[in-house]
């Protein structure tokens, strides 16, 4: 599977963003999904995941304020921010659950300002 995320940008706090990540290549309605994220100097954080079957779960950081979702004919997975606020700041992953291993996309930034 190959994944393409898009959607950052810079927006101020308290604004909303949404994320979008096509993939292609193996049937997407197959996959868990994910976003994840790493801001400057630290470690890549799970946000959100989804699976086959739509159930989701959330980092409790992003909980009430981030919706993660997916459109299956649309080989596409969302997420959803609002409420943004300056610690949101990190690039985004997407990835897709290829049995127990994350096969990641590229980032794509998203900036907060206070």
């Amino acid at each position: 599977v190959q994944l393409q995320a898009s959607g950052g940008g810079l927006v101020q706090a308290g604004g909303s963003l949404r994320l979008s990540c096509a993939a292609s290549g193996r049937t997407f309605s197959s996959y868990g999904m994910g976003w994840f994220r790493q801001a400057p100097g630290k470690q890549r954080e799970l946000v959100a995941t989804i699976t086959r079957g739509g159930s989701t779960n959330y980092a409790d950081s992003v909980k009430g304020r981030f919706t993660i979702s997916r459109d299956n004919a649309k080989n596409t997975v969302y997420l959803q921010m609002n409420g943004l606020k300056p610690e949101d700041t990190a690039v985004y992953y997407c990835a897709a659950l290829d049995g127990y291993t994350w096969v990641w996309g590229q980032g794509t930034l998203v900036t907060v300002s206070s």
